[in-house]
């Protein structure tokens, strides 16, 4: 059998195959767009272990690792489960995540947009070109994904997505882990499960403790960017506001330190209450392995972290989840049902199986990665009576 290498890559001048770092095969260019291809000889690429010697007009080069020749990551149970609306670790495979795949470490990308004619990664390492790195969208799911090898944590990202009308829209990836720090708005790829917990006795403890009735508890709510700042009026890192917010819990007496949202979003002045980042920690106070020494230091020191979850809206910013693939997505199409008429912005669409699982397994990914205690969830009434 002959294998027949296609790839496409816009301002390339020339593309060879290597196999243990030899050209075995020059590609030809078959389309001026950038498209190349070649045949081989039967067993000259026994597997799918080659890289592609990129040669460009400038004179540079580079050698790369074909993203195509991995198989799909998301299995169709995953995809079952996220269309029941009952995959609550979904968060686990959409978004960005770091993985070896056939011994070459990159970050795994997927994102939910079933109406997107086209979706790329796009970002610094491909110079934001939507032509190179565009995603295979999987069945009727509406999920696309991609692996992209040899891509380093702390890359900035977005996902450029083609709608329907033929429009071009950048987006935040939804299950982002981390963003930038406003008013920027790329995604970060960053990994989340590396931070070394300390607060094991806590989680036990918790375990043991009786129902909420039987358990005294005394709650100290707080904003984080205007409890304390320095002497510059700057914001506190989420180490410096641990040190200090423990020390003046335990001084009153408190239990449990409630955060108004630490969710990303845009606006300083909305308290945190319009969420753009259900998935990541707003970036004002650090990177998300701070956020967890955060509560990891309130839980050895013996105070509890409940977090204000916003489920019942979200902002109309054209780089979030407002018409994320050019339709009403995660909000009702219908504005009398989309658009909440005292606040300016989204509601979620409840009916849709896929939105109602973005926001439950939100809930759950706050109490497994950053070992929430509690949630308090916000503006329960809208969602009930809007």
């Amino acid at each position: 059998a002959k294998w027949v290498v296609r790839v496409f890559l816009p301002d390339a001048q020339s593309v060879a195959v290597l196999r243990d770092k030899k050209q075995v095969l020059q590609l030809d260019l078959i389309h001026k767009a950038g498209f190349f291809e070649g045949t081989t000889k039967e067993k000259q690429l026994p597997d799918t272990q080659y890289q592609l010697l990129v040669k460009y007009a400038d004179g540079t080069e580079e050698r790369i690792n074909d993203p195509y020749t991995r198989l799909p990551i998301i299995s169709e149970y995953d995809l079952y489960l996220w269309g029941q609306g009952t995959h609550y670790q979904i968060y686990e495979k959409l978004g960005s995540h770091p993985l070896t795949v056939d011994g070459v470490e990159g970050y795994h990308f997927a994102v939910w947009a079933p109406s997107a004619t086209r979706v790329s990664v796009v970002g610094e390492f491909n110079f934001w070109d939507g032509r190179r790195h565009q995603m295979r969208v999987l069945g009727g799911s509406g999920i696309w994904e991609l692996f992209i090898p040899n891509l380093p944590t702390d890359t900035l990202y977005k996902f450029e997505i083609r709608t329907r009308t033929g429009a071009i829209i950048l987006k935040t990836d939804p299950f982002a882990n981390r963003t930038e720090l406003r008013p920027n708005t790329a995604s970060i790829t960053t990994r989340i499960n590396d931070y070394k917990w300390s607060d094991a006795d806590w989680l036990v403890q918790r375990g043991k403790l009786p129902s909420n009735r039987d358990c005294r508890q005394s709650v100290y709510e707080v904003h984080l960017g205007s409890w304390r700042r320095d002497g510059s009026g700057n914001y506190l890192s989420y180490e410096e506001l641990a040190h200090q917010l423990v020390d003046h819990c335990k001084d009153l007496g408190f239990s449990h330190i409630e955060l108004l949202p630490v969710n990303e979003h845009p606006f300083d002045a909305s308290w945190g209450y319009q969420v753009t980042g259900y998935y990541a920690p707003t970036s004002r106070f650090g990177r998300p392995e701070a956020f967890m020494y955060f509560v990891d230091y309130c839980h050895q020191n013996g105070i509890g972290v409940i977090l204000d979850w916003v489920p019942a809206h979200f902002p109309k910013d054209t780089f979030a989840l407002s018409n994320f693939d050019g339709t009403a997505l995660f909000e009702h199409e219908d504005p009398r049902q989309g658009e909440h008429p005292d606040w300016g912005t989204k509601i979620f669409n409840y009916d849709r199986n896929e939105v109602r699982n973005f926001l439950v397994a939100s809930a759950h990914f706050w109490l497994e990665k950053y070992h929430i205690d509690g949630i308090r969830v916000d503006a329960v009434a809208s969602m009930l009576y809007l």
